[in-house]
C-alpha cells in the first residue's frame, strides 16, 4: 500500500514537472516601438528575439497592412531568406541576418504598421514597429496681396493675402503675423479677423496647405508689416518654421485733415530758400491748390520751394487739398504766415577812398535799415574798432592807413548781416621798418634784404650798395627785396636802404654777420673738455696716494716696526718713472747672528 502510494506520488511529480516546463516554454519579440525616417532615405527597422529551445528551428517574418489585410514582405530562418514580390515594399526592402528590415528609398505610403513575428515549435510571438516618413514643405509663398484696397468704413473684412506651403509630410501649419505678432488662429468669419484654411493632398502623397488672410483694416494698416511662416515637424520631434517675404498693404481712403507745414528752422532771411509742404491723412494723396493774396502758385505734389525770398514775400500762404471723397471738405483748407528778416546794405559817409594827412583827425559814419535790432561794428584787420557805427581816428599815422570794415548784424537772425568798406590813405614822409640782421656761412656767399616802408605816395627804394632788386606791395606797406654777395665791404660796413617821396625821406642800414658755431656744439665741446680733464686729474690723485704708501712702508721698515716672521719681497711699480722698489725683511734669528759676528769682531 505504501509503495502504491509513493509511485502515485512520483507520477504526479513528473506530470508537475512537464506541466511547469510547458508553461515556460515559448519566444519573446523586440522591436523600436517608432522608427523615424525622411523621405527618400533608407529606414532600418531593428527584430530580435529569444526563444526557450534555442535548438528547434525559429522562422522570422515581417507583415505590414495593406488594404485591410495583413501581407508578409520578408521572412528568415536559420536555413533561408527571402522578399515577398506583390508588394509595396517590392525591390527596395531587404531582411539582414539580425532579423532587421531595410526600406531604402522611402515614400510617404511606407508610413505605417509593420509586425515582425517569431515563431517555432514552441510559440509564436510578434510586435509591432511604427514607420513615420517626414519631408520638409517649400518655402511659404504670399499671394494677391498686391492689390489696392479701399477703405470705406463699416465692418467688412478685406481679403490681406493667401500663404502657400507645398509638398510637406506629415501635414504642416500655417501661422499668419501682424508687424511680428502671431495672430490668433480663428476661423470664424463672424471675426473681424480670420483664417480660411485649405489642404490638399498631392498624388506624391505630401500635403500643400494653404491660408487666406481676412482682415478689417483701418488706416494705421497702412504701416503695417504682414508676412505667415510653415511650421512642420522632423524626426526626433523637432519643429521647424520657415517665413515668407514681408509684405505691407497698399490702401486707399478718404482724408479727413489736411497739414500745412513749413519745412525751414529757425527764422528766415533774404536770400534763403523757402519749402512749405502740404498734406493730408488720406492715401493716396490728393492734389493741391496753393495761393498767396489770391494769386496761385505752383507746386508740385504739395510742396511749394520759394527761392531766394526777399521781404515782398512776407505774409499769409493757403492750401487747399482737392479730395471730393471727404466727408467735411473745410477740414482740408489750412494756412501758414511767414516773415521774411532783413537788413539793407550799409552806407559809409563820406564815401572813399579817402586820402588823409599824417597827424589829421577822421570821422567816417556808416548806416542801415532794418525792422529788427542791430548792430554796427567797425575792424581793420579783423580788430574791433568801435560799435557805434561811427569810426573817429584822431592823429592818424601812416600804419593808420588800410581798410576799414563795417558790419551790420541783427543778433537775433544767424547770418543776417551786411557789410561796406572804406580805403583810407595817409599822406606822409615814409617811414622803415626796423631791419632785421642777415647771416652767411662765409665770405662772398649771396644774401637777401627785404626794405619794408610805409608812406603815401608809394616811396621810391635806393640801395647802397646796389643789387638785384624786386618790389611788392603788400596793403599799404611797400616792400623792397635786392640780392648781393657778402663781400668784405659788405659784412664789415653793412648795406644802407633809403626810401623817399613828395613828402621826405628815410633811411636804415641791414647788418651781415657770419654764421658761428651753434651754441648746443659748444655746450658739447665743453662738456668733452670737462670729462677729459677730470680722468686727468684722477690719474695724478692714484699716483701721488700709491707713492705716499710706498713711502710709508720704507719708513716703517727702516723703523724695525714691520713684523719680521719670515723674509718677503714686496714690489711696487710707479706709473709716473716706472721704477720698480724692492723691499726685502730678515727674520729674527738671521739678526741675531748679525750681532754675535759684530761682538766677535770687536773682541778681536
Amino acid at each position: 500500500m505504501a509503495g502504491e502510494t509513493l509511485r502515485s506520488a512520483l507520477v504526479v511529480l513528473v506530470v508537475l514537472v512537464l506541466s511547469l516546463e510547458v508553461c515556460l516554454a515559448g519566444i519573446t519579440v523586440k522591436v523600436t516601438p517608432s522608427v523615424d525616417v525622411i523621405k527618400g532615405e533608407t529606414a532600418r527597422l531593428p527584430c530580435s528575439y529569444t526563444t526557450t529551445d534555442s535548438s528547434a528551428p525559429t522562422v522570422v517574418k515581417w507583415f505590414i497592412e495593406n488594404q485591410g489585410s495583413r501581407k508578409r514582405v520578408a521572412f528568415r530562418s536559420s536555413t533561408d531568406s527571402g522578399v515577398d514580390k506583390d508588394t509595396p515594399l517590392a525591390g527596395r526592402v531587404i531582411i539582414e541576418s539580425d532579423m532587421t528590415l531595410v526600406i531604402s528609398q522611402t515614400n510617404v505610403e511606407d508610413q505605417r504598421s509593420f509586425y515582425c513575428q517569431a515563431s517555432g515549435p514552441v510559440g509564436v510571438k510578434e510586435e509591432e514597429t511604427k514607420l513615420k516618413v517626414f519631408f520638409a514643405p517649400e518655402k511659404p509663398v504670399v499671394s494677391g496681396h498686391d492689390q489696392t484696397i479701399l477703405i470705406q468704413g463699416g465692418d467688412s473684412s478685406s481679403q490681406v493675402g493667401t500663404c502657400t506651403s507645398n509638398n510637406g509630410h506629415p501635414q504642416p501649419r500655417i501661422i499668419w503675423y501682424k508687424d511680428a505678432v502671431p495672430l490668433p488662429e480663428v476661423t470664424d468669419t463672424k471675426e473681424k479677423t480670420y483664417m480660411v484654411p485649405r489642404v490638399v493632398r498631392e498624388s506624391s502623397g505630401l500635403y500643400t496647405v494653404s491660408s487666406s488672410l481676412y482682415v478689417q483694416l483701418t488706416k494705421a494698416d497702412a504701416k503695417s508689416v504682414f508676412h505667415c511662416t510653415v511650421e512642420y515637424t522632423m524626426p526626433n520631434g523637432m519643429v521647424k518654421k520657415e517665413s515668407s517675404d514681408k509684405f505691407s498693404l497698399t490702401l486707399h481712403y478718404a482724408a479727413e485733415k489736411a497739414m500745412f507745414t513749413l519745412l525751414n528752422s529757425g527764422s528766415i532771411k533774404e536770400g534763403d530758400d523757402v519749402q512749405l509742404k502740404c498734406e493730408t491723412d488720406g492715401n493716396p494723396q490728393p492734389k493741391f491748390e496753393m495761393t498767396s493774396e489770391g494769386k496761385p502758385l505752383e507746386n508740385i505734389n504739395g510742396l511749394l520751394v520759394l527761392k531766394s525770398v526777399n521781404r515782398s514775400n512776407s505774409g499769409t500762404y493757403n492750401c487747399e487739398a482737392l479730395d471730393f471723397d471727404a466727408l467735411d471738405p473745410s477740414a482740408l483748407t489750412k494756412s501758414v504766415t511767414i516773415n521774411v528778416h532783413y537788413l539793407d546794405p550799409v552806407s559809409i559817409a563820406p564815401a572813399g577812398p579817402l586820402t588823409v594827412k599824417k597827424g589829421t583827425a577822421v570821422e567816417v559814419q556808416c548806416q542801415t535799415k532794418s525792422p529788427d535790432q542791430y548792430t554796427l561794428v567797425w575792424t581793420k584787420d579783423n580788430k574791433e574798432l568801435s560799435k557805434t557805427g561811427v569810426l573817429s581816428l584822431e592823429t592818424v599815422t601812416l600804419a593808420s592807413a588800410g581798410e576799414y570794415v563795417c558790419t551790420a548784424s541783427v543778433p537775433s537772425v544767424p547770418g543776417l548781416q551786411k557789410t561796406a568798406n572804406i580805403t583810407i590813405r595817409v599822406e606822409g614822409a615814409p617811414e622803415i621798418e626796423a631791419p632785421k640782421k642777415a647771416e652767411v656761412q662765409k665770405e662772398g656767399d649771396p644774401v637777401n634784404f627785404e626794405c619794408s616802408a610805409l608812406g603815401y605816395p608809394a616811396p621810391q627804394f635806393t640801395w647802397k650798395p646796389s643789387g638785384k632788386e624786386s618790389v611788392r606791395v603788400e596793403g599799404h606797406k611797400t616792400i623792397s627785396k635786392i640780392s648781393l654777395a657778402a663781400t668784405g665791404s659788405v659784412l664789415k660796413d653793412g648795406v644802407i636802404c633809403e626810401v623817399s617821396n613828395s613828402h621826405g625821406s628815410d633811411s636804415k642800414k641791414f647788418q651781415v654777420e657770419i654764421k658761428t658755431e651753434n651754441a648746443a656744439d659748444d655746450g658739447r665741446v665743453e662738456t668733452q673738455q670737462g670729462g677729459s680733464s677730470g680722468v686727468v686729474i684722477a690719474v695724478v690723485v692714484c699716483v701721488l696716494l700709491l707713492l705716499l704708501l710706498v713711502a710709508s712702508l720704507y719708513c716703517l721698515s727702516k723703523k724695525g716696526k714691520l713684523p719680521c716672521s719670515k723674509k718677503r719681497k714686496m714690489e711696487v711699480s710707479g706709473d709716473g718713472n716706472n721704477a720698480n722698489i724692492v723691499m726685502t725683511e730678515t727674520g729674527e734669528k738671521e739678526k741675531q747672528n748679525e750681532g754675535s759676528g759684530l761682538l766677535n769682531k770687536q773682541q778681536v
